[in-house]
C-alpha cells in the first residue's frame, strides 16, 4: 500500500482551482499499486484528544475506510479506501459535518493561514488583556466597600460602566471559543468548544441579569478574566504546537521555488514542482539541491546536515549523488535529475515525519477512550452541581449556577490530549536532527519495551561495500584510486572510497569486461584488475577480495579488501548490553565470516548461513518464549523479519523493501542511532507518563474542589489552562534531555 502522508504537497496547488464543489478532493487522490486510495488534505478546529477521536471514529464507522489518521500537531488527515475516487467528497463532506473546517493542503497557504491564526489570536487576547485592566480598575472601587456607604445608584453606575467595557469584549475575544462552539452545534455535535462557550456566557448572562435588577452577583470582570486566561491557553497551545512541527515545515519550503535548467546550452528557470527525470539542473554555490540527482560536472563540497544531521559536509565530484535539501557549499554543479520533486529523499521524510505525528499509540487510545466521556460527563457533572447546590444545600441560584460554570471550565480534557501528541511530535522531530526518520508514532513505545536486539551483518553491523584494508604506498593507492574511480565495479569503488586524496588525470582508460580498467599515466600503461590479468600468480591467495594494480615497468601490488565493519558497532553493541538488552546476530553469510564479525562487535549471540525463513522462525520463536524484538537489518532476505518484529530498523542504504518494512531509518553511517533512539524511546515514554500523571492529578484535584464550591470560574480558568501549559512543558523537557 502506498504510504499515507502528504498527498503530493507540490502538486496540490495547480490543482487547488479545480478543487471546487463538483469535483472536490476527488483530483487528490493516489491510487496504489494495490488499487487502494488515498487521499490527505487540513482539518480546522482541532484542539484535543475529543477532536481526533470524534473524527477519526467517524471515518472509521464507513465501511470501506481502510485506515485513517489524523496528526495532532498539523491537522493533516490521511486515510485510505477501496472503491470509487468520488467517496473523496463524501469524507470531506462528513468532517465537516461533525463542525471542522476542512480544505486541500498547500505548503504556502497552509502557512499563511497558520500567520492568519495568529494574528487572530494575538488581537482578541490583546482585546480581552486591554479591557481587563480596565475593569479591574472599576472593580476594585465595588469590592473596597459595601453598597451602603457607596450608595446603590453609584454601585448600579459602576456595573453598568463595567458591563458596556465587558460584554463587547467578551463577544469579539470569546469568537475562537464561540465560532468553534456553534459550528459543532450546527451539526448536531459538540466539542471543548461547547462548555467554555456556555461557561462565559452564563457568567456574563447573569452578570447583566443582576444589573438590570440591581443585584449583587456580577461577576464582569470574572467573566473578562476568564477569557483572557482562556485565550493565553489557547495561544500558548497554538505555538506549542507550530514549534513541534517546524521541522517538518522547514523540510518542505526546502522543495519549493525555482531550478536553473540547462537544455542546449540554454538556461531556463523552472518551478522545482516541474523538474522530471534526466533534466540538467544548474547549481550555483550557496544555492539548495532542488532534486535528488547525478553530478555531471563540477566538484565541490555539500552540506548535509539538513538530511543526515551531520554537521560536516561532504565532497560532492562527477559521478556522486546528491539529495534534495542539501546544500550546495563552494563551487558550482550540474546535476542530472534522478527522480522528480515529489519522490525526492526529502520528500519521503517529509511524509514519514507526518506519518508518524499522530500514530494510534496504546497511551493514544488511552487518552481517546477519556476524551470520549468528556462531554456527556462533564455537562452531567455541572448541571447536578448546580441541583445539589440549589435544591439541597439550599444555596442561591445565582451561587449555584456559579459552582456549575466552575465545573464546566475545570474539567477540559486539553492536558489528558496533550500527554502523547506533543511527546510523539517532539521526540520524531529531534531523532529527524540526528538523520533518524520515525515512520510510526507508536515506533517509539514499541522500541522502549524491547529486551532482545537482532542485527543482520551486511549492511548493518557492516558497511555493505568493500574496502582496503592494510597499508600500502601512498603513490600506489592513489594510482589505483584514480583508475577504480571511473568503474561501476564494486571492488573498484571500495578503493577509490578508500583513499580521499587528490586524483590523478590518466588516459586513454578503457574497462575491459571481465578483467579490470586499463589507462596510462606518463606514458606508462597503467592496470587495475583480477590476478589472472594482471596480478602475480606465483604470491599466495588472500582470505579477503584481491584486486591487482600492475604498471607496464614491472611493478605489481595487491590491494586486500573486506566488507568493514562499521567504526561505532562494537560500541553500540555494548551500550545495549549496558542497558541490560541480549544481542543476536542473524546473517546469511559463512559461519568463518560471522564468527569473526561477532567476536570483534562482542555480540551475545550468533547464527550463519540463515535464510529468510530461518531467520523468520527465528524471530518468531524468541517472540513466543516472552522476547520484545527489535530487528535492524537492511536486505530483502530481511524484509520478512522486519515487518515480523516488535519494531524494527533499517539504515537509508537499505533496498525499498527493508525500508517500507522497518518502522524507522536512519541515514549516514552512524549505527549508534539505533541505541540513540532506543534511548530517546525511553526518555519519551517516561515524559508520557508524566504527563498523564499530571492531568489525573489535576483532575483529582481539581473537580472536587470545584464541585463543592472552592473554586471561582476565574482560579478554573487558570488551573485549566495552567495544566494544559504544564503538560506541553514538561514535553519540551525532551528538546534537551540527554
Amino acid at each position: 500500500m502506498e504510504q499515507l502522508a502528504i498527498s503530493d504537497p507540490l502538486r496540490v496547488r495547480e490543482q487547488l482551482d479545480t478543487t471546487d464543489k463538483e469535483t472536490g478532493y476527488r483530483n487528490l487522490v493516489k491510487r496504489g499499486e494495490d488499487g487502494t486510495l488515498s487521499l490527505s488534505f487540513l482539518v480546522s478546529g482541532v484542539h484535543c484528544a475529543a477532536c481526533i477521536q470524534k473524527i477519526e471514529g467517524s471515518l472509521k464507522a464507513q465501511n470501506d475506510i481502510e485506515r485513517v489518521n489524523l496528526n495532532f500537531s498539523s491537522g493533516l488527515l490521511a486515510l485510505s479506501w477501496k472503491g470509487e475516487e468520488d467517496r473523496a467528497n463524501d469524507f470531506a463532506s462528513l468532517v465537516e459535518g461533525l463542525g471542522y473546517g476542512v480544505k486541500p493542503f498547500d505548503p504556502e497557504s497552509f502557512e499563511n493561514t497558520q500567520k492568519k491564526e495568529e494574528r487572530f489570536l494575538l488581537l482578541c487576547l490583546g482585546v480581552a488583556g486591554f479591557a481587563l485592566g480596565n475593569i479591574m480598575l472599576l472593580s476594585v472601587g465595588v469590592w473596597s466597600t459595601s453598597a451602603e456607604t457607596m450608595g446603590m445608584a453609584t454601585r448600579d453606575f459602576l456595573h453598568w460602566i463595567s458591563a458596556i467595557i465587558a460584554l463587547p469584549t467578551i463577544l469579539f475575544s470569546g469568537r475562537p471559543f464561540f465560532r468553534s462552539a456553534l459550528k459543532a452545534l450546527s451539526n448536531a455535535q459538540t466539542n471543548m468548544d461547547v462548555p467554555i462557550s456556555l461557561a462565559i456566557l452564563l457568567a456574563s448572562g447573569m452578570s447583566l441579569f443582576e444589573v438590570i435588577n440591581h443585584g449583587e452577583h456580577v461577576f464582569f470582570d470574572s467573566a473578562v478574566m476568564l477569557t483572557f486566561f482562556l485565550l493565553v491557553g489557547r495561544f500558548l497551545d497554538f505555538k506549542a504546537r507550530q514549534s513541534a512541527r517546524s521541522s517538518a515545515n522547514n523540510l518542505l519550503k526546502s522543495i519549493q521555488g525555482f531550478a536553473t535548467v540547462v537544455e542546449g546550452g540554454q538556461r531556463r528557470r523552472v518551478l522545482i514542482k516541474d523538474l522530471t527525470e534526466g533534466m540538467i539542473v544548474s547549481i550555483p554555490a550557496g544555492e539548495t539541491i532542488p532534486a535528488d540527482g547525478e553530478v555531471v560536472d563540477g566538484n565541490s563540497t555539500i552540506d548535509t546536515s539538513l538530511i543526515t544531521g551531520e554537521t560536516l559536509p561532504n565532497e560532492a565530484q562527477e559521478g556522486a549523488y546528491v539529495h534534495a535539501g542539501t546544500l550546495n557549499l563552494s563551487a558550482p554543479l550540474k546535476v542530472k535529475v534522478a527522480k522528480a520533486a515529489d519522490d525526492t529523499l526529502l520528500s519521503d521524510i517529509v511524509k514519514l515525519m507526518d506519518q508518524a505525528g499522530q500514530s494510534q499509540a496504546a497511551y493514544v487510545r488511552i487518552a481517546d477512550k477519556a476524551a470520549r466521556l468528556y462531554t456527556p460527563v462533564v455537562h452531567l457533572m455541572a448541571l447536578l452541581s448546580f441541583l445539589g447546590w440549589f435544591f439541597v444545600i439550599g444555596a442561591e441560584w445565582q451561587d449555584s449556577l456559579l459552582v456549575a460554570v466552575t465545573v464546566l471550565i475545570i474539567t477540559c480534557p486539553c492536558a489528558l490530549g496533550l500527554a502523547v501528541p506533543v511527546v510523539q511530535v517532539l521526540s520524531i522531530a529531534r531523532l529527524m536532527k540526528k538523520g533518524v526518520f520515525v515512520k510510526s508514532g507508536d515506533a517509539l513505545e514499541r522500541l522502549s519495551s524491547i529486551d532482545t536486539a537482532v542485527f543482520d551483518k551486511t549492511g548493518t553491523l557492516t558497511y555493505g561495500e568493500h574496502r582496503i584494508v592494510g597499508e600500502y604506498d601512498e603513490q600506489d593507492l592513489q594510482l589505483a584510486a584514480s583508475l577504480a574511480s571511473v568503474s561501476a565495479h564494486p571492488a573498484s569503488k571500495g578503493i577509490a572510497h578508500s583513499y580521499a586524496g587528490e586524483l590523478l588525470k590518466l588516459d586513454n582508460i578503457e574497462e575491459i569486461e571481465g578483467c579490470g580498467i586499463r589507462g596510462i599515466y606518463n606514458d606508462q600503461e597503467v592496470k587495475l584488475g583480477s590476478r589472472s590479468w594482471c596480478g602475480d600468480a606465483k604470491t599466495p591467495e588472500s582470505e579477503h577480495v584481491e584486486v591487482w594494480l600492475a604498471t607496464s615497468s614491472g611493478r605489481k601490488t595487491r590491494f586486500s579488501l573486506q566488507d568493514a565493519i562499521r567504526e561505532d558497532a562494537q560500541s553500540t553493541i555494548v551500550q545495549f548490553a549496558k542497558n541490560n538488552i541480549h544481542t543476536v546476530l542473524l546473517s546469511g553469510d559463512r559461519k568463518q565470516v560471522v564468527d569473526v564479525v561477532s567476536e570483534q562487535v562482542n555480540i551475545d549471540e550468533h547464527f550463519a548461513e540463515q535464510n529468510p525463513k530461518q531467520k523468520f522462525e527465528k524471530i518468531t520463536k524468541l517472540q513466543e518464549q516472552g522476547h520484545k524484538i527489535l530487528m535492524v537489518g537492511d536486505g530483502l532476505n530481511d524484509a520478512p523479519v522486519l515487518s515480523q518484529a516488535d519494531v524494527s530498523i533499517a539504515p537509508g542504504t537499505a533496498i525499498d523493501l527493508a525500508q517500507q518494512s522497518a518502522d524507522i531509518v536512519f541515514l549516514g553511517d552512524n549505527l549508534s542511532s539505533v541505541h540513540d533512539a532506543y534511548e530517546l524511546s525511553k526518555t519519551s515514554q517516561r515524559m508520557v507518563m508524566q504527563n498523564f500523571a499530571l492531568a489525573v492529578l489535576y483532575n483529582i484535584i481539581a473537580v472536587p474542589l470545584a464541585v463543592v464550591g472552592m473554586v471561582t470560574p476565574l482560579i478554573a480558568a487558570l488551573a485549566m489552562s495552567g495544566s494544559s501549559l504544564i503538560v506541553i512543558a514538561n514535553s519540551f523537557r525532551i528538546k534537551f534531555s540527554s
